[in-house]
């Protein structure tokens, strides 16, 4: 698709970022957002604002700086306040479960028009926003068109590929007064880290190995293959309900929604809840002792086999072959 050269409204895209280095999804922002019009972004916090946003399109950066953490309340706050200040017709955010909220309060804030999960974005011919989504676990794709005067759109990661501007910009940085929850009527009384694992952001990996409910809790080999191919480690609802691994490792229809490269179920059964939140990924692997196991019907490569025997087998050939 061609991008926007119109005079239309700016698209704001909020810049993630995780000490001070932008998270992947936002590239994928950008990229859709050059579509539809002029490109600013929305930097929160105080950190340096990196140079390489020029490559991808931003004309402005808007910096707002945060008195404490950043919070749901306060992201959204910002972003309104910035859509008011500079007119802008969209908004994108990478599809997360905390932006999702943020994108919620935001649109009832504008009064927009709000799509979550979209997997791609376009411009309409009458200049409104058309979005992309898939529904019932991917069996049908859906286009939307926003009819409201705004439009805020949540966009899933992996979903569109990178490309840089055809013409580099320099970027300007534009500064506005911190937000602060106290202002919002909310008090932030304690904030605990998830500690790191190494590994890549869930809803953001290229690659995710999931265990199921063929692992009987020990997911060792999983995490041993997610390893070894750079990926993340998820779960399906079985997994996490037996405390066998955090709910925050859930994917399917009431967990994260991801759309990696490549895919790799380890004893997972391939329910349709779970399907729901993994169907779209590139290349599906399927490992499961079962050969009548739904996730076969889906899966571009199925092995019938012990995960135990089948991913420590995997782990050290990839471990191998990257020397």
């Amino acid at each position: 698709m061609t991008e926007s050269t119109t005079a239309a409204a700016p698209v704001l895209v909020l810049l993630d970022h995780h000490d001070g280095s932008l998270r992947t999804p936002v590239l994928e922002l950008l990229t859709v957002a050059r579509r539809l019009g002029p490109v600013h972004g929305v930097w929160l916090g105080d950190s340096a604002v990196p140079g390489t946003l020029g490559e991808h399109g931003v004309s402005v950066v808007h910096q707002v700086a945060l008195d404490g953490a950043a919070m749901v309340v306060t992201t959204s706050a910002a972003l309104a306040e910035v859509a008011e200040a500079t007119g802008a017709g969209s908004v994108l955010l990478s599809s997360t479960f905390e932006n999702k909220e943020i994108a919620a309060r935001l649109a009832f804030a504008l009064g927009a028009g709000l799509v979550v999960d979209a997997s791609d974005v376009e411009a309409g011919a009458d200049g409104s926003v058309v979005t992309v989504q898939q529904a019932f676990a991917a069996t049908w794709t859906l286009r939307s068109r926003v009819t409201a005067p705004r439009a805020v759109v949540a966009l899933k990661p992996n979903a569109v590929p990178v490309v840089p501007a055809d013409v580099p910009t320099s970027p300007d940085v534009v500064t506005h007064p911190a937000v602060t929850a106290d202002t919002l009527g909310v008090q932030l009384l304690a904030r605990t880290a998830r500690a790191a694992s190494g590994r890549p952001d869930l809803g953001e990996a290229q690659v995710v190995v999931v265990g199921g409910r063929g692992t009987e809790g020990d997911f060792s080999p999983v995490e041993d293959l997610a390893d070894a191919l750079g990926g993340a480690v998820g779960a399906t609802r079985v997994a996490t309900d037996e405390g066998w691994i955090g709910h925050e490792a859930q994917i399917g229809q009431t967990g994260v929604t991801i759309s990696p490269r490549l895919y790799v179920g380890a004893g997972v059964s391939g329910a349709v809840h779970h399907r729901g939140g993994m169907q779209s990924s590139s290349t599906i692997v399927a490992v499961n002792s079962d050969p009548e196991a739904p996730i076969f019907e889906i899966a571009d490569f199925g092995i019938v086999g012990d995960l135990f025997a089948v991913l420590p087998q995997a782990a050290a050939e990839v471990r191998r072959l990257r020397g």
